[in-house]
């Protein structure tokens, strides 16, 4: 659609001079031309979807995606992955470098930057802070900086030697990047196939303590201090790490994290029917956990809300719970989660478009005349049912697959591109 009239939408950019007013929004071949109370046009010439009750916000970045490409693409391409992130609202991806092979040089960098240039959604990589994912030398990180690389990280896995991790923060601050780091000592964890608790024990499964993602979120909190380096969590999901996180900001340590949605509602007792679709790493926690979270992200503790979205082929799932792979897929139902854990519209905007560009230093939206459109439309209130036929990812690893959800978005605008997600 080259002309797109919005009429009556609530607008939720928080710099906006129409903060909290229900306005007209005229948009003409990508770019916004008029906002105003009401604007009248002829509607033979233009398209016209009526928000009424509707948010408009600016358009929602996902800080941990994980798509298959290179490497991995029956899992999920770039071209299905941002297929869900539009339908998810997220004009805005960091793509995690679990692929095969892991995006650690310039060219698996370059492969993904040119493959995502024409479509809707910004897809900025996270390149590999060690070769291979190894844990055992540094990549090459300003090759890829040049290259596009957004942040470092070794998505899925730990750094497990301090002195690396020590180096990759000292070397990152010199070329102005941001490691992220996930916080799970595997020594601890050992063969852990869920939390470790009341649950485990009375499933006879090995528990994956609270205590070996405190470990390391204390150990890198002490490496960022040393170094005087940033540094992002990714996926806390404890109580604890909530605790030294808000003590670390206190005190002035460069520190940013983030939380998935599906840590927010989903707990470990729902593990008790062996459904895989619960398995994921970091494991679902405890109630205690879900409550520090929340208050963590209330407070400003928690700067982002993540889908850690992670597709698997159904042979990687509907198998016996021990050895199914972890993750969920997630773009998708972020909003309906959010909506659900009880967070308000002004909430899920700072924590799904505002703090994740603020972690990586990209510019915010702006609902004004004569910039380019960067915004969503969503319906709190509209109820949809998330099946194969609304499901636009390879995969369909949910537990929430087959189930109706709260929360949807209508229209998405980034690139010069208009998405009516209903059609």
């Amino acid at each position: 659609m080259n002309t797109l009239l919005i009429k009556s939408a609530n607008v939720a950019f928080p710099d906006s001079p129409y903060y909290n007013k229900e306005v007209d929004i005229l948009v003409e071949k990508g770019k916004i031309v008029n906002i105003a109370p009401r604007i009248n046009i002829d509607s033979n010439k233009v398209s016209v979807f009526d928000a009424k009750g509707q948010y408009i916000a600016p358009g929602f970045f996902d800080l941990n995606v994980n798509f298959g490409e290179p490497g991995l693409e029956t899992k999920e391409d770039i071209l299905s992955g941002c297929a869900a992130a539009v339908a998810g609202g997220f004009t805005g991806v960091a793509v995690h470098p679990n692929t095969h092979p892991p995006v650690h040089s310039r060219s698996e960098v370059a492969l993904i930057v040119n493959r995502a240039k024409d479509l809707p959604v910004d897809v900025y990589p996270i390149g590999a802070v060690s070769k291979r994912r190894a844990g055992e030398e540094l990549a090459e990180l300003y090759d890829m900086k040049l290259a596009g690389a957004i942040a470092f990280g070794d998505g899925n896995k730990s750094i497990l030697q301090a002195g690396l991790m020590s180096r990759a923060l000292l070397y990152s601050k010199g070329i102005g990047g941001l490691v992220l780091s996930y916080p799970e000592d595997t020594s601890v964890v050992g063969g852990a196939k869920m939390n470790e608790g009341v649950m485990s024990t009375y499933l006879g499964m090995k528990g994956n303590p609270n205590l070996a993602e405190a470990l390391m979120v204390a150990r890198d909190l002490y490496l960022a201090e040393y170094n005087d380096a940033p540094i992002h969590f990714t996926t806390i999901s404890t109580s604890e790490s909530v605790t030294l996180i808000r003590k670390a900001k206190a005190t002035g340590i460069k520190v940013t994290c983030d939380v998935a949605a599906h840590h927010l509602v989903l707990t470990d007792d729902l593990i008790a029917g062996f459904d895989s679709n619960y398995k994921m790493s970091p494991p679902l926690r405890t109630k205690i956990d879900v409550k520090a979270l929340l208050k963590g992200l209330k407070d400003g503790t928690i700067d982002a809300i993540v889908s850690q979205h992670t597709p698997h082929e159904i042979e990687f799932k509907n198998v016996e719970y021990q050895i199914a792979a972890d993750g969920i897929i997630g773009l998708q139902t972020v909003l309906p989660l959010a909506l659900k854990a009880g967070l308000t519209v002004n909430q899920i905007v700072e924590k799904l478009a505002i703090g994740p560009r603020n972690v990586l230093g990209l510019p915010i939206p702006e609902l004004r005349e004569k910039t380019l459109a960067n915004f969503i439309l969503f319906d709190t209130e509209a109820k949809w049912y998330f099946d194969r036929q609304t499901n636009r990812s390879k995969s369909s690893n949910s537990p929430l697959m087959g189930t109706e959800l709260k929360g949807k978005v209508t229209i998405v605008a980034n690139k010069r591109q208009i998405i009516n997600t209903q059609i």
